[in-house]
């Protein structure tokens, strides 16, 4: 389609660039275009436990048992999880998980499928 990024916000792909701005017609969150190019180069900064560079909308195998605080649930080894998200901090993979919910996980539990 276009070789513009997807909407840092809520990762629409239907931005468009105005002068020197990115604009996102679907949440109206406006960025200059260095700044995308600059998460981009971040998102690239993470690595699965194999070493293989992770992006947005990547899926990731678990590569081992997780507890889930504050319940009695657990991620088991070989959960297949699908369009992840990087987010900054310690867990730095949002996702959602089938039966569990949205998660946060560590990129040295995971590996890319």
């Amino acid at each position: 389609m276009s070789d513009l990024p997807p909407c840092p916000e809520c990762n629409s792909e239907f931005t468009y660039q105005d002068a020197a701005m990115m604009v996102c017609p679907e949440c109206g969150y406006e960025w200059s275009a260095g700044a995308a190019e600059v998460a981009m180069e971040k998102s690239a900064l993470i690595n699965d436990a194999n070493g293989n560079p992770l992006t947005d909308g990547d899926s990731i195998t678990v590569i081992k048992d997780l507890k889930v605080k504050g319940t009695s649930l657990v991620v088991k080894v070989g959960t297949k999880v699908k369009n992840i998200r990087l987010v900054d901090g310690d867990h730095d993979i949002d996702c959602k998980i089938d039966g569990i919910g949205p998660m946060k996980l560590k990129s040295e539990f995971v590996k890319k499928s």
